[in-house]
């Protein structure tokens, strides 16, 4: 898909309008969907997950994470779980608008995903604490890698879109995510 002619922004819901709209979870969270090489080559940046977490190990997400009570908004939640997780400043996003949010089963998260422009300064360092890797993957491979399966977790069978690229696996919320900013830019069908 040529990325030049999309308007982006017009595509895309306003942080507030995102906000507003309902999504199973019982605690409020926030990730950032980075892009980078906007509009010429844009790739987006995720974290893989560290193995030996509690809670979604060795996963491949967006940065993010629940809010916190200085948090002035759930944007100010994710810029400020970007720069805790790999580091890209806030001052090097420009938040271009949001998709509708999500829910999770297991874990009871309502995540609220915000779509910002990363600067072509930004240096992305992962925070060994919790990120093991810092992956990007440009726009067309993560169409092409597009797949609806079959998976097994903790013993259910569960149909979810999936992503699949080499040995990295995107399934859960972050699939979810994926296939509806794709949709909402024309990327897929």
């Amino acid at each position: 898909m040529d990325f030049t002619v999309v308007d982006l922004p017009g595509l895309l819901l306003d942080t507030e309008s995102a906000v507003a709209m309902r999504a199973h979870g019982n605690t409020e969270a926030a990730v950032l969907m980075p892009i980078t090489g906007w509009p010429d080559d844009p790739h987006l940046t995720f974290t893989e997950r560290r193995a030996d977490l509690r809670k979604h190990a060795g996963e491949i997400s967006f940065p993010g994470g629940t809010t916190e009570p200085d948090d002035r908004d759930l944007e100010e939640t994710a810029l400020r779980e970007s720069h805790e997780e790999i580091d890209l400043r806030p001052d090097h996003v420009e938040v271009v608008g949001a998709v509708p949010p999500v829910g999770t089963f297991a874990t009871s998260f309502r995540i609220q995903p915000i779509v910002g422009l990363v600067s072509d300064d930004a240096r992305l360092v992962a925070n060994p604490d919790e990120v093991a890797a810092i992956l990007s993957f440009g726009f067309d491979d993560l169409v092409e890698a597009y797949a609806m399966r079959r998976l097994v977790r903790r013993g259910v069978p569960i149909r979810t879109p999936t992503f699949e690229l080499g040995r990295h696996l995107i399934w859960g919320a972050t699939a979810r995510i994926l296939t509806d900013f794709f949709h909402r830019i024309g990327a897929m069908k």
